[in-house]
């Protein structure tokens, strides 16, 4: 038996302090669309996120609860499963920083970086950022109340302590060869050329662990230092990704995933995993991952979620409201993927409403009734066809190739805008035949409509799983088509409805939103 070929993708590594919010969830959809999609081409897939628990910032907020810090790794873990869960969007591996297989890759990529000669002691002053966990220099803060705040508006202190030092600075011109020679490297192209433009401006070496907190991977003893070090937060939690495969200890059958095919990730995050990650990677004689996919920002009617301005939204609670699949096509089809987005209650149900429920729900709905009706619950008999039936085939047969052009591009609402072209095409098809007109006078092509009508919402349906895989997974149960036939091979005249072949009574799958009076909006 040929082994499938690889595919590995990550969401971005949440911080353990808090929980879920709506940008996760955006991200999470995202990664498990990109994910389902190469399982549909036959790929082997290793969908992986994790958990970043390390850090000041977890013990500090663990004591302002009365937690320990694994207390409140351990609730927020928990907070994130459920979410991944709620959203069908599980992970098939989830990475924690706490547990002693990352511990040991962790560990395992400093031995090699230093035995590379790129970690060196020397000592770190300046202004340090607790909730940023970074360092500004002076002319990045400003000042309020006598107080001095980073440009993301988060109080600074100043800070000296003995540290650990990576060179960063003896890979610029490395990492720069790299982007020109893997031009798709960083995507969307804008997010390339900024890190571009930053690390052309010359890169400083970075601080790579801490003496002022113990809540982390200790660094083995070293002579050069009586302080007992803990390893700062990108060595640690970067190497989260890779923890995942095995590769750095040998260990587990998935080594064969390493380099990873895609790391998505916010635009927040773009410098640490497109300058330092890959950085860390050739320190380490370690594969470089094949892209970094960058996803912009989630704002509410404009504006930025904030718990100040009373505009934080919990996404399983949308979820719950509008329905999974629904808000899995939302996110997916009403923003382009790259770039900031809004999102409201008008938003979300004008488009549900509009291309699931009226488009594909009840196209299905009525082509499946009369089917039920009129042809004994059995897949109709296909008699003559005319040129408008092809015509409608051959859209519907061709949009799995549409589609994939988008989604290897990394853009799920290009995809999703070729898939509904034809659904619309499809309904203007069944309203033009009228099929309903022709059980007297003409049967056969009665028949004929239908069949090719069921035909087309099977091939539409098989990419569909991808983006709404619990309401494609029902069109295709209703359609009687087996579990084995839903990949993309499929997709094709080759594997079409056989005339006859019993169905199960016909169902709604995308009913329309209806606003109850007294709900809130988003």
């Amino acid at each position: 038996m040929t082994q499938r070929p690889t595919y590995m993708i990550s969401t971005a590594i949440p911080y353990a302090n808090g929980a879920p919010h709506i940008g996760h969830a955006y991200e999470r959809i995202a990664t498990d669309a990109f994910a389902r999609w190469k399982r549909l081409e036959g790929f082997d897939v290793l969908f992986v996120t994790g958990m970043d628990e390390h850090g000041q910032k977890m013990q500090r907020t663990a004591e302002r609860e009365g937690l320990t810090p694994q207390g409140l790794a351990d609730r927020t873990a928990a907070q994130f499963e459920r979410m991944g869960e709620v959203l069908n969007a599980r992970a098939d591996d989830i990475v924690r920083t706490t547990q002693e297989r990352h511990k040991q890759a962790a560990l395992e990529i400093w031995r090699r970086m230093e035995a590379n000669g790129d970690i060196y002691l020397a000592k770190y002053a300046g202004w340090y950022s607790v909730r940023d966990e970074a360092y500004y220099d002076e002319g990045e803060l400003t000042e309020r109340d006598g107080k001095k705040y980073a440009p993301t508006g988060t109080p600074v202190e100043w800070v000296e302590e003995e540290s650990w030092f990576f060179r960063l600075s003896a890979y610029g011109e490395k990492l720069l060869a790299h982007y020109e020679s893997h031009p798709d490297f960083i995507t969307p192209e804008h997010y390339k050329n900024e890190i571009v433009a930053f690390v052309k401006r010359g890169l400083a070496d970075l601080s790579i662990s801490r003496t002022t907190f113990d809540w982390g991977i200790p660094i083995p003893a070293s002579p050069q230092t009586s302080s007992s070090h803990v390893m700062y937060v990108w060595v640690d939690a970067l190497t989260n990704y890779i923890t995942a495969t095995g590769w750095l200890t040998g260990q587990g059958d998935r080594v064969r995933f390493w380099p990873a095919d895609a790391h998505v990730i916010g635009k927040d995050i773009t410098r640490f995993h497109a300058i330092f990650w890959p950085a860390f990677l050739l320190s380490a004689s370690a594969p470089l991952p094949e892209k970094i996919v960058v996803h912009g920002f989630l704002f509410s009617r404009g504006e930025k979620m904030s718990k100040s301005v009373g505009n934080v939204v919990d996404p399983i609670e949308l979820a719950e409201r509008y329905g999974v699949d629904q808000l899995r096509y939302f996110f997916l089809r009403e923003i382009p993927f790259g770039q900031d987005g809004n999102y409201s209650h008008e938003a979300i149900v004008n488009r549900i409403n509009a291309d699931l429920a009226n488009d594909l729900g009840n196209l299905a709905q009525r082509s499946l009734s009369m089917i039920a009706k009129n042809c004994g619950g059995a897949v109709p008999r296909l008699h003559e066809t005319l040129e408008e039936d092809a015509r409608i085939l051959n859209e519907s047969g061709g949009v799995v190739e549409l589609a994939r052009r988008a989604m290897d591009a990394y853009r799920p609402d290009h995809a999703l805008a070729e898939i509904f072209r034809v659904v619309a095409e499809a309904n203007r098809y069944f309203a033009s035949q009228e099929p309903w007109a022709k059980k007297k006078s003409d049967p056969a092509r009665m028949e004929t409509i239908l069949y090719v009508t069921a035909e087309t919402l099977r091939r539409l349906a098989i990419p569909l799983q991808a983006f709404i895989p619990a309401g494609a997974g029902a069109l295709l149960d209703l359609l009687a088509v087996p579990l084995e036939a839903r990949e993309f091979i499929h997709a094709s005249a080759d594997h079409a409805l056989v005339s006859g072949a019993p169905l199960p009574a016909p169902a709604p799958i995308f009913p329309r939103f209806v606003e109850e009076e007294s709900a809130s909006n988003p």
